[in-house]
């Protein structure tokens, strides 16, 4: 237990304190308040250090063709996986994978636990690598599995030689839902009642992000991969269905979560509840008069582009097809007389030969009487 303070005493005895004692006192009190306020920064950036460790994972565009790249060269049209190194750093307290290279890797598929991964190779290619950019370090290892495999756990402690908390990224090659093709892992130690303790993979956010020379690249890309046989409007329309699929995708998955949260199957999560608030706060307002009368201008003026549009599509048809007939009329009618001179022309020819052969036959007779 603590002494009693001298303001303590006093209060206690009914005796008043001298101005010299409630300095000192006052002096004492706020020396402990500054105390207990270092521990508390202290106690913050603690915390702080221990969640920075599981960072949140942002991969870059050219480590996805990379992967995807490496698994057509490698594994297409069969059930194996490849696997990869990945390259990156840390910054803005996330862990950027912006490079990776592919690694010769087999395994057994009757025996998941016996595989090979080739480290010299490994380790000669991050040697190269690293002479072009210092900066990149290696921070994990990507599989296209396209889920966990019991090998995994084993092959993340190969990597930990070089990396101390290596991240595992897990590549759906072949995605079918509108969702991100990537998951990322760390690996953290389970308690169990024996005195070893086990490895589990830890799933932590990761997402695609990209610099802005990236991204003009990755632009690049998509214009030349786009179908050159469609429109850009059916393009657009296409972009904007598979947009709105995965909006009614995600608010399914908000939906089931509230549902589980109000029936008592899943704790509430206040970071969760705190974005869904942002997200209903930046809605509109729809009863609104001002909104409603904004809308429904909006969308007349769309229709009505769309109706001019429509008529003078449909005047342009009518006018062609007009056109179209007019066209093949004077063409049948030049047919028709070209007929008629060939018909006049083959008889006056026929004419012709006829009267050569009354003149012909005339002579002949002249001969004769001659002779």
């Amino acid at each position: 237990l603590k002494p009693p303070s001298i303001r303590e005493a006093s209060a206690y005895f009914g005796q008043p304190l001298a101005m010299g004692e409630e300095k000192k006192e006052e002096k004492k009190d706020k020396k402990e308040e500054k105390k207990d306020d270092e521990k508390k920064e202290e106690k913050k950036d603690e915390k702080k250090e221990v969640k920075k460790d599981k960072r949140d994972v942002v991969v870059h565009p050219i480590v996805l063709l990379g992967v995807v790249d490496h698994y057509n060269r490698v594994a297409k049209g069969t059930t194996k996986r490849v696997v990869g190194t990945l390259l990156g750093e840390v910054s803005d307290y996330s862990l950027h994978i912006t490079n990776c290279f592919a690694v010769p890797f087999e395994e057994d598929p009757r025996d998941p636990q016996v595989w090979f991964l080739d480290h010299n190779y490994h380790e000669q290619m991050f040697a190269m690598f690293k002479k072009v950019n210092t900066k990149e370090r290696i921070v994990g290892w990507y599989s296209t599995g396209p889920k966990i495999k019991p090998s995994d756990l084993k092959i993340h402690e190969l990597y930990r030689q070089y990396c101390p908390e290596p991240v595992l990224v897990v590549m759906d090659v072949h995605p079918k839902d509108m969702e991100l093709p990537m998951e990322a892992y760390y690996s953290v130690q389970e308690q169990t009642a024996d005195e070893v303790f086990k490895r589990t993979f830890l799933h932590v956010p990761s997402t695609v992000g990209a610099f802005e020379a990236e991204e003009v690249g990755v632009e690049h890309l998509l214009r030349d991969i786009k179908n050159a046989s469609a429109s850009t409007l059916a393009v657009r329309v296409g972009d904007k269905i598979g947009a709105l699929k995965g909006l009614a995708m995600r608010l399914r998955e908000i939906s089931q979560y509230l549902s589980q949260v109000v029936a008592g199957k899943l704790p509430m999560n206040q970071e969760i509840i705190y974005q869904l608030q942002e997200i209903f706060n930046l809605m509109p307002d729809q009863d609104s008069e001002e909104l409603v009368k904004s809308l429904a201008t909006e969308t007349n003026d769309m229709m009505l582009a769309l109706y001019l549009g429509s008529m003078l599509r449909s005047t342009v048809a009518l006018h062609n097809l007009i056109n179209n007939k007019m066209r093949n009329k004077t063409l049948k009618e030049k047919g028709a007389d070209g007929k008629d001179k060939k018909a006049e022309d083959g008889k006056e020819k026929k004419g012709d030969d006829e009267k050569k052969e009354g003149d012909g036959k005339d002579k002949k007779d002249d001969s004769k009487d001659k002779k």
